[in-house]
Protein backbone atom coordinates (compact mmCIF):
# COMPACT_ATOMS: atom_id res chain seq x y z
CA UNK A 1 0.00 0.00 0.00
CA UNK A 2 1.63 3.30 -0.83
CA UNK A 3 1.09 5.98 1.66
CA UNK A 4 0.74 9.97 0.18
CA UNK A 5 2.31 12.37 2.09
CA UNK A 6 0.30 15.17 2.91
CA UNK A 7 1.57 19.02 3.15
CA UNK A 8 1.85 20.16 6.70
CA UNK A 9 -1.05 22.59 5.78
CA UNK A 10 -3.02 20.11 5.00
CA UNK A 11 -3.00 18.21 8.94
CA UNK A 12 -3.13 21.93 10.00
CA UNK A 13 -6.68 22.14 7.99
CA UNK A 14 -8.13 18.83 9.37
CA UNK A 15 -6.94 20.01 12.56
CA UNK A 16 -8.97 23.33 12.91
CA UNK A 17 -11.92 21.57 10.64
CA UNK A 18 -11.99 18.99 13.65
CA UNK A 19 -11.75 21.65 16.05
CA UNK A 20 -14.48 23.74 14.91
CA UNK A 21 -17.29 20.93 14.63
CA UNK A 22 -16.32 20.65 18.51
CA UNK A 23 -17.33 23.97 18.94
CA UNK A 24 -20.54 24.74 21.01
CA UNK A 25 -22.12 27.31 19.45
CA UNK A 26 -24.50 30.48 20.61
CA UNK A 27 -27.54 28.38 20.22
CA UNK A 28 -29.75 26.60 22.39
CA UNK A 29 -29.83 23.58 20.02
CA UNK A 30 -25.67 23.66 20.60
CA UNK A 31 -25.39 24.02 23.81
CA UNK A 32 -28.18 21.60 24.69
CA UNK A 33 -26.40 18.76 22.81
CA UNK A 34 -23.69 19.11 25.16
CA UNK A 35 -23.34 15.67 27.24
CA UNK A 36 -23.33 16.27 31.05
CA UNK A 37 -19.80 15.45 32.85
CA UNK A 38 -20.73 11.85 34.22
CA UNK A 39 -19.03 13.18 37.89
CA UNK A 40 -21.98 14.80 38.57
CA UNK A 41 -25.04 11.86 37.90
CA UNK A 42 -22.09 9.79 39.70
CA UNK A 43 -22.55 12.01 42.48
CA UNK A 44 -26.28 11.91 43.47
CA UNK A 45 -26.07 14.15 46.71
CA UNK A 46 -24.39 18.03 47.10
CA UNK A 47 -25.04 20.08 49.96
CA UNK A 48 -26.24 23.87 49.46
CA UNK A 49 -25.49 26.82 51.39
CA UNK A 50 -27.51 30.11 51.48
CA UNK A 51 -24.93 32.77 53.46
CA UNK A 52 -25.00 36.58 52.69
CA UNK A 53 -26.05 39.47 54.52
CA UNK A 54 -29.59 37.95 54.52
CA UNK A 55 -28.04 36.19 57.46
CA UNK A 56 -28.06 39.10 60.07
CA UNK A 57 -31.47 39.91 59.87
CA UNK A 58 -31.93 36.05 59.39
CA UNK A 59 -35.78 36.74 60.14
CA UNK A 60 -38.53 34.67 57.65
CA UNK A 61 -36.68 34.50 54.64
CA UNK A 62 -33.63 35.51 52.54
CA UNK A 63 -35.79 37.20 50.70
CA UNK A 64 -36.05 39.64 53.57
CA UNK A 65 -34.49 42.68 52.02
CA UNK A 66 -37.78 42.68 48.81
CA UNK A 67 -40.59 41.37 51.93
CA UNK A 68 -40.09 44.20 53.68
CA UNK A 69 -38.99 47.16 50.95
CA UNK A 70 -40.91 46.48 48.01
CA UNK A 71 -43.64 44.30 49.21
CA UNK A 72 -44.01 45.75 52.32
CA UNK A 73 -44.94 42.44 54.24
CA UNK A 74 -46.59 43.32 57.82
CA UNK A 75 -44.50 40.87 59.93
CA UNK A 76 -41.33 42.19 58.31
CA UNK A 77 -42.22 45.60 58.25
CA UNK A 78 -43.26 45.37 62.46
CA UNK A 79 -39.95 43.23 62.80
CA UNK A 80 -37.79 46.37 61.69
CA UNK A 81 -39.91 48.91 63.29
CA UNK A 82 -39.75 47.04 66.61
CA UNK A 83 -35.98 46.46 66.41
CA UNK A 84 -34.20 48.86 64.30
CA UNK A 85 -33.93 53.01 64.55
CA UNK A 86 -35.71 54.98 62.10
CA UNK A 87 -33.89 55.66 58.62
CA UNK A 88 -32.08 51.67 59.39
CA UNK A 89 -31.32 51.23 55.66
CA UNK A 90 -30.87 46.86 54.43
CA UNK A 91 -27.47 48.01 53.34
CA UNK A 92 -26.90 49.00 57.28
CA UNK A 93 -26.62 44.88 57.86
CA UNK A 94 -23.53 44.85 55.69
CA UNK A 95 -20.87 45.87 58.91
CA UNK A 96 -22.98 42.91 60.81
CA UNK A 97 -21.92 40.48 58.41
CA UNK A 98 -19.01 39.90 60.54
CA UNK A 99 -18.06 36.30 59.79
CA UNK A 100 -15.87 36.03 62.98
CA UNK A 101 -16.24 32.36 63.57
CA UNK A 102 -16.01 31.41 60.02
CA UNK A 103 -13.83 28.59 59.78
CA UNK A 104 -13.77 27.09 56.12
CA UNK A 105 -11.76 23.83 57.36
CA UNK A 106 -14.34 23.25 60.04
CA UNK A 107 -17.27 23.83 57.53
CA UNK A 108 -15.27 21.45 55.32
CA UNK A 109 -14.70 18.55 57.63
CA UNK A 110 -18.49 18.77 58.68
CA UNK A 111 -19.86 19.07 55.14
CA UNK A 112 -18.26 17.06 53.92
CA UNK A 113 -18.76 14.07 57.31
CA UNK A 114 -22.77 14.42 55.13
CA UNK A 115 -21.59 12.00 52.46
CA UNK A 116 -22.26 14.70 49.90
CA UNK A 117 -19.78 14.76 47.15
CA UNK A 118 -20.34 18.44 45.69
CA UNK A 119 -20.44 21.86 47.37
CA UNK A 120 -22.90 25.01 46.08
CA UNK A 121 -22.01 28.35 47.76
CA UNK A 122 -24.01 31.28 47.45
CA UNK A 123 -21.71 33.89 46.10
CA UNK A 124 -24.14 36.22 45.11
CA UNK A 125 -28.02 35.99 45.55
CA UNK A 126 -30.71 38.61 44.53
CA UNK A 127 -29.70 41.08 47.38
CA UNK A 128 -26.48 42.06 45.10
CA UNK A 129 -23.99 41.11 47.91
CA UNK A 130 -21.03 39.31 46.32
CA UNK A 131 -18.83 37.14 49.18
CA UNK A 132 -15.48 37.82 47.24
CA UNK A 133 -14.19 40.96 46.03
CA UNK A 134 -15.42 41.73 43.17
CA UNK A 135 -14.19 44.86 41.14
CA UNK A 136 -17.89 44.53 39.77
CA UNK A 137 -19.59 45.21 42.86
CA UNK A 138 -17.87 47.92 44.96
CA UNK A 139 -18.20 48.47 48.18
CA UNK A 140 -21.07 45.78 48.59
CA UNK A 141 -18.90 43.01 48.52
CA UNK A 142 -17.46 40.79 51.65
CA UNK A 143 -13.72 42.34 51.18
CA UNK A 144 -15.02 46.04 51.22
CA UNK A 145 -17.36 45.51 54.34
CA UNK A 146 -18.35 43.49 56.61
CA UNK A 147 -16.34 40.24 56.75
CA UNK A 148 -13.75 41.59 54.65
CA UNK A 149 -12.59 38.66 53.48
CA UNK A 150 -12.63 36.48 50.65
CA UNK A 151 -15.03 34.17 51.51
CA UNK A 152 -15.63 32.47 47.82
CA UNK A 153 -11.80 31.87 48.04
CA UNK A 154 -12.23 30.56 52.06
CA UNK A 155 -14.30 28.20 50.85
CA UNK A 156 -12.87 27.14 47.23
CA UNK A 157 -9.74 26.20 48.49
CA UNK A 158 -10.83 24.20 51.62
CA UNK A 159 -12.94 22.08 49.31
CA UNK A 160 -9.82 21.90 46.95
CA UNK A 161 -8.03 20.37 49.64
CA UNK A 162 -10.72 17.59 50.34
CA UNK A 163 -10.39 15.16 47.25
CA UNK A 164 -13.88 14.07 48.27
CA UNK A 165 -15.79 17.21 47.34
CA UNK A 166 -16.16 18.99 44.14
CA UNK A 167 -16.43 23.20 43.98
CA UNK A 168 -20.03 24.50 43.09
CA UNK A 169 -21.00 28.01 42.81
CA UNK A 170 -24.28 29.52 43.02
CA UNK A 171 -24.66 32.87 41.12
CA UNK A 172 -27.87 35.49 40.75
CA UNK A 173 -28.32 36.67 37.61
CA UNK A 174 -30.75 40.10 38.39
CA UNK A 175 -30.28 42.14 41.83
CA UNK A 176 -33.69 43.09 43.15
CA UNK A 177 -32.94 46.89 43.67
CA UNK A 178 -29.85 48.22 41.13
CA UNK A 179 -30.40 50.70 39.25
CA UNK A 180 -29.38 49.39 35.82
CA UNK A 181 -31.30 46.24 36.26
CA UNK A 182 -34.41 48.71 37.13
CA UNK A 183 -33.35 50.44 34.01
CA UNK A 184 -33.14 47.86 31.46
CA UNK A 185 -36.97 46.48 32.70
CA UNK A 186 -38.51 50.00 32.93
CA UNK A 187 -37.42 49.75 28.99
CA UNK A 188 -38.46 46.32 29.05
CA UNK A 189 -35.22 44.43 28.71
CA UNK A 190 -34.47 46.46 24.86
CA UNK A 191 -31.66 47.62 26.69
CA UNK A 192 -29.01 45.43 28.68
CA UNK A 193 -26.67 47.91 30.51
CA UNK A 194 -27.24 45.81 33.60
CA UNK A 195 -25.91 42.25 32.58
CA UNK A 196 -22.72 43.92 30.47
CA UNK A 197 -21.40 45.92 33.24
CA UNK A 198 -22.40 43.60 36.29
CA UNK A 199 -24.01 40.31 36.23
CA UNK A 200 -21.54 38.63 32.84
CA UNK A 201 -18.18 40.41 34.20
CA UNK A 202 -19.35 38.55 37.66
CA UNK A 203 -19.92 35.15 35.70
CA UNK A 204 -16.79 35.44 34.03
CA UNK A 205 -14.68 36.19 36.85
CA UNK A 206 -16.02 33.35 39.17
CA UNK A 207 -14.91 31.22 36.80
CA UNK A 208 -11.75 32.01 35.81
CA UNK A 209 -10.76 32.68 39.34
CA UNK A 210 -12.31 29.38 41.14
CA UNK A 211 -12.67 27.65 38.66
CA UNK A 212 -15.86 25.50 40.17
CA UNK A 213 -16.70 22.41 38.80
CA UNK A 214 -20.42 23.33 38.94
CA UNK A 215 -22.30 26.76 37.98
CA UNK A 216 -25.80 27.30 39.83
CA UNK A 217 -27.45 29.87 37.96
CA UNK A 218 -30.46 31.59 39.34
CA UNK A 219 -32.88 34.30 39.08
CA UNK A 220 -33.85 36.05 35.55
CA UNK A 221 -35.94 38.89 37.28
CA UNK A 222 -38.28 37.71 34.24
CA UNK A 223 -36.10 38.86 31.74
CA UNK A 224 -35.03 36.82 28.40
CA UNK A 225 -32.10 34.29 27.93
CA UNK A 226 -31.45 36.69 25.10
CA UNK A 227 -31.39 39.76 27.66
CA UNK A 228 -28.74 37.64 30.07
CA UNK A 229 -26.34 36.80 26.63
CA UNK A 230 -26.81 32.69 28.28
CA UNK A 231 -25.87 31.06 25.40
CA UNK A 232 -22.80 33.43 24.35
CA UNK A 233 -21.69 32.81 28.29
CA UNK A 234 -22.91 29.16 28.08
CA UNK A 235 -20.84 28.79 24.82
CA UNK A 236 -17.21 30.44 26.10
CA UNK A 237 -18.05 28.28 29.26
CA UNK A 238 -18.58 24.89 27.48
CA UNK A 239 -15.53 26.31 24.84
CA UNK A 240 -12.62 28.35 26.44
CA UNK A 241 -13.41 28.10 29.82
CA UNK A 242 -10.61 26.39 32.24
CA UNK A 243 -13.67 24.14 33.63
CA UNK A 244 -15.04 23.36 30.09
CA UNK A 245 -14.33 19.55 30.57
CA UNK A 246 -15.98 19.17 34.13
CA UNK A 247 -17.87 21.88 34.68
CA UNK A 248 -21.90 21.05 35.15
CA UNK A 249 -24.68 23.82 34.56
CA UNK A 250 -28.62 24.07 35.88
CA UNK A 251 -31.58 25.57 33.90
CA UNK A 252 -32.03 28.88 35.27
CA UNK A 253 -30.48 30.93 32.35
CA UNK A 254 -33.65 33.60 31.34
CA UNK A 255 -37.50 33.55 31.66
CA UNK A 256 -39.02 30.07 30.30
CA UNK A 257 -35.20 28.35 30.47
CA UNK A 258 -36.33 26.47 33.29
CA UNK A 259 -36.43 22.76 32.98
CA UNK A 260 -36.18 23.48 29.10
CA UNK A 261 -32.67 24.32 28.45
CA UNK A 262 -29.30 24.01 30.20
CA UNK A 263 -27.09 20.64 31.99
CA UNK A 264 -29.55 19.49 34.07
CA UNK A 265 -33.22 20.49 35.19
CA UNK A 266 -34.00 21.86 38.71
CA UNK A 267 -37.64 23.00 37.52
CA UNK A 268 -38.73 24.49 40.44
CA UNK A 269 -37.38 24.59 44.24
CA UNK A 270 -37.93 21.22 45.88
CA UNK A 271 -38.43 19.54 42.23
CA UNK A 272 -40.16 15.73 43.09
CA UNK A 273 -41.55 14.77 40.24
CA UNK A 274 -41.92 10.58 41.67
CA UNK A 275 -41.07 8.75 38.45
CA UNK A 276 -38.49 8.68 36.23
CA UNK A 277 -37.71 11.35 33.56
CA UNK A 278 -35.36 11.56 30.26
CA UNK A 279 -33.93 14.46 31.28
CA UNK A 280 -30.97 14.76 34.34
CA UNK A 281 -32.66 16.78 37.35
CA UNK A 282 -32.10 17.97 40.94
CA UNK A 283 -33.88 17.97 43.98
CA UNK A 284 -32.80 20.87 45.83
CA UNK A 285 -34.09 21.20 48.83
CA UNK A 286 -33.71 22.93 52.55
CA UNK A 287 -34.00 21.11 55.61
CA UNK A 288 -35.64 24.12 56.82
CA UNK A 289 -39.32 23.92 55.64
CA UNK A 290 -39.90 27.65 55.44
CA UNK A 291 -36.30 29.67 54.25
CA UNK A 292 -33.10 29.11 52.73
CA UNK A 293 -31.14 31.38 54.65
CA UNK A 294 -30.69 31.36 58.76
CA UNK A 295 -33.47 32.57 60.51
CA UNK A 296 -32.71 32.75 64.34
CA UNK A 297 -36.78 32.74 65.28
CA UNK A 298 -37.31 28.79 63.73
CA UNK A 299 -38.36 26.24 66.00
CA UNK A 300 -37.21 22.69 65.94
CA UNK A 301 -40.41 22.06 64.31
CA UNK A 302 -39.56 24.01 61.26
CA UNK A 303 -36.65 21.63 60.49
CA UNK A 304 -36.90 18.59 58.50
CA UNK A 305 -36.51 15.20 60.96
CA UNK A 306 -33.52 12.91 59.46
CA UNK A 307 -36.45 10.19 58.53
CA UNK A 308 -37.62 12.72 55.92
CA UNK A 309 -34.41 13.87 54.67
CA UNK A 310 -33.12 10.39 54.19
CA UNK A 311 -36.47 9.68 52.23
CA UNK A 312 -36.27 12.37 49.88
CA UNK A 313 -32.43 11.29 49.40
CA UNK A 314 -34.08 7.87 48.60
CA UNK A 315 -37.05 8.70 46.17
CA UNK A 316 -34.70 11.08 44.48
CA UNK A 317 -31.81 8.85 43.21
CA UNK A 318 -34.82 6.18 42.76
CA UNK A 319 -36.55 8.50 40.00
CA UNK A 320 -32.77 9.63 38.73
CA UNK A 321 -32.08 13.00 40.35
CA UNK A 322 -29.35 13.97 42.72
CA UNK A 323 -30.19 15.71 45.67
CA UNK A 324 -29.02 18.94 46.64
CA UNK A 325 -29.54 19.41 50.91
CA UNK A 326 -29.50 23.24 51.44
CA UNK A 327 -28.18 24.52 55.21
CA UNK A 328 -28.10 28.13 55.88
CA UNK A 329 -25.03 29.65 58.63
CA UNK A 330 -25.36 31.99 60.80
CA UNK A 331 -23.74 35.92 60.22
CA UNK A 332 -20.89 35.02 62.15
CA UNK A 333 -19.83 32.01 60.58
CA UNK A 334 -21.34 28.91 62.45
CA UNK A 335 -23.28 26.20 61.04
CA UNK A 336 -25.58 25.61 63.94
CA UNK A 337 -26.01 22.70 65.44
CA UNK A 338 -29.53 21.36 63.54
CA UNK A 339 -27.58 21.10 60.99
CA UNK A 340 -25.18 19.98 61.63
CA UNK A 341 -26.80 17.22 63.90
CA UNK A 342 -28.24 16.44 60.02
CA UNK A 343 -25.33 16.17 57.59
CA UNK A 344 -23.72 13.94 60.11
CA UNK A 345 -26.79 11.42 60.42
CA UNK A 346 -26.98 11.71 56.33
CA UNK A 347 -23.37 11.02 56.55
CA UNK A 348 -24.02 7.79 58.88
CA UNK A 349 -26.44 6.51 56.98
CA UNK A 350 -24.69 6.68 53.58
CA UNK A 351 -21.44 4.73 55.61
CA UNK A 352 -23.50 1.77 55.71
CA UNK A 353 -26.39 2.48 52.86
CA UNK A 354 -23.93 4.56 50.04
CA UNK A 355 -23.36 1.52 47.49
CA UNK A 356 -27.30 1.85 46.96
CA UNK A 357 -26.98 5.54 46.21
CA UNK A 358 -23.71 6.54 44.60
CA UNK A 359 -22.87 5.45 40.87
CA UNK A 360 -25.83 3.65 40.44
CA UNK A 361 -28.77 4.24 37.75
CA UNK A 362 -32.34 4.41 38.23
CA UNK A 363 -34.19 0.79 37.99
CA UNK A 364 -36.87 -0.32 35.59
CA UNK A 365 -39.00 -0.11 38.58
CA UNK A 366 -38.58 3.27 40.50
CA UNK A 367 -40.86 2.18 43.91
CA UNK A 368 -42.49 -1.43 44.17
CA UNK A 369 -45.68 -1.46 42.92
CA UNK A 370 -47.38 -3.47 46.01
CA UNK A 371 -45.18 -2.85 48.45
CA UNK A 372 -44.79 0.94 50.01
CA UNK A 373 -41.90 2.54 51.01
CA UNK A 374 -39.68 0.61 48.81
CA UNK A 375 -37.87 2.14 46.33
CA UNK A 376 -35.55 0.99 43.71
CA UNK A 377 -31.94 1.69 42.70
CA UNK A 378 -29.53 -0.63 40.60
CA UNK A 379 -26.02 -1.35 39.54
CA UNK A 380 -25.42 -2.96 35.93
CA UNK A 381 -22.24 -2.85 36.30
CA UNK A 382 -21.93 -5.06 39.38
CA UNK A 383 -25.26 -6.87 38.02
CA UNK A 384 -27.25 -5.56 41.48
CA UNK A 385 -30.46 -4.34 42.32
CA UNK A 386 -30.91 -2.12 45.73
CA UNK A 387 -34.27 -2.09 47.63
CA UNK A 388 -34.46 0.54 50.17
CA UNK A 389 -37.26 0.05 52.57
CA UNK A 390 -38.30 2.73 54.41
CA UNK A 391 -39.81 1.31 57.36
CA UNK A 392 -39.37 -1.71 58.87
CA UNK A 393 -41.75 -4.39 59.09
CA UNK A 394 -43.25 -5.61 61.92
CA UNK A 395 -44.49 -8.88 60.00
CA UNK A 396 -40.77 -9.71 60.06
CA UNK A 397 -40.31 -9.73 56.50
CA UNK A 398 -40.52 -7.31 53.50
CA UNK A 399 -42.23 -8.93 49.78
CA UNK A 400 -40.71 -7.06 46.51
CA UNK A 401 -43.42 -7.47 44.00
CA UNK A 402 -41.22 -6.29 40.97
CA UNK A 403 -37.81 -8.33 41.13
CA UNK A 404 -37.47 -11.61 39.56
CA UNK A 405 -35.34 -13.86 41.88
CA UNK A 406 -34.14 -17.64 40.43
CA UNK A 407 -33.59 -20.32 43.53
CA UNK A 408 -29.81 -21.12 44.07
CA UNK A 409 -28.62 -18.19 41.80
CA UNK A 410 -30.36 -15.35 43.58
CA UNK A 411 -28.53 -13.64 46.74
CA UNK A 412 -30.28 -11.40 49.28
CA UNK A 413 -27.78 -9.02 51.54
CA UNK A 414 -28.84 -6.61 53.77
CA UNK A 415 -26.16 -3.83 53.93
CA UNK A 416 -24.82 -3.59 56.90
CA UNK A 417 -25.43 -6.95 57.95
CA UNK A 418 -25.40 -10.47 55.99
CA UNK A 419 -27.20 -12.49 53.36
CA UNK A 420 -30.81 -13.70 53.95
CA UNK A 421 -33.18 -16.13 53.49
CA UNK A 422 -35.60 -15.70 50.86
CA UNK A 423 -38.85 -17.53 48.94
CA UNK A 424 -40.32 -17.15 46.10
CA UNK A 425 -44.22 -15.61 46.18
CA UNK A 426 -46.64 -16.34 44.08
CA UNK A 427 -48.32 -14.76 41.28
CA UNK A 428 -44.67 -13.27 41.20
CA UNK A 429 -41.80 -11.68 43.39
CA UNK A 430 -39.55 -12.52 46.77
CA UNK A 431 -40.73 -12.46 50.23
CA UNK A 432 -37.27 -11.49 52.14
CA UNK A 433 -36.75 -12.77 55.69
CA UNK A 434 -35.35 -10.17 57.51
CA UNK A 435 -33.50 -10.38 61.23
CA UNK A 436 -34.57 -8.97 64.69
CA UNK A 437 -34.02 -5.55 64.27
CA UNK A 438 -32.71 -5.17 67.88
CA UNK A 439 -30.09 -7.72 67.22
CA UNK A 440 -28.14 -6.49 64.46
CA UNK A 441 -25.22 -4.65 65.17
CA UNK A 442 -25.21 -1.72 62.53
CA UNK A 443 -25.04 2.38 62.94
CA UNK A 444 -27.97 2.00 60.02
CA UNK A 445 -30.71 3.35 60.74
CA UNK A 446 -34.14 5.68 59.15
CA UNK A 447 -34.16 3.39 55.95
CA UNK A 448 -32.49 -0.06 55.11
CA UNK A 449 -31.03 -1.44 51.87
CA UNK A 450 -31.25 -4.99 50.28
CA UNK A 451 -28.84 -5.95 47.62
CA UNK A 452 -30.51 -8.27 44.82
CA UNK A 453 -27.42 -10.06 43.02
CA UNK A 454 -28.41 -12.83 39.77
CA UNK A 455 -32.43 -11.01 39.87
CA UNK A 456 -33.72 -9.74 37.25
Amino acid sequence: MAFVKLPLISFALLLLISLSRSKYEPTWESIDSRPLPVWYDQAKFGIFIHWGVFSVPSFGSEWFWWYWQKQKIKPYVDFMQKNYPPGFKYQDFAPMFTAEFFDAKEWTDILSSSGAKYIVLTTKHHEGFTMWGSKNSWNWNAVDVGPKRDLVGEVAGAIRANSDLRLGLYHSLFEWFNPLFEQDAANVFTTNYFPTTKSLPELYELINKYKPELLWSDGDGDAPDKYWNSTGFLAWLYNDSPVRETVVTNDRWGYGSICNHGGYYTCDDRYQPGHLLKHKWENCFSIDKASWGYRRNAQLKDYFAIEQLVATLVETVSCGGNLLLNIGPTPDGRISPIFEERLRQMGQWLGINGEAIYNTTAWRAQNDSATPGVWYTAKPQDKSIYAIFLSWPQSGYVVLTDPVGSKGVTQVVLLGHKPLDWELVKPGGMKVFLPDLSYIQTPCKWAWTLRLTGAS
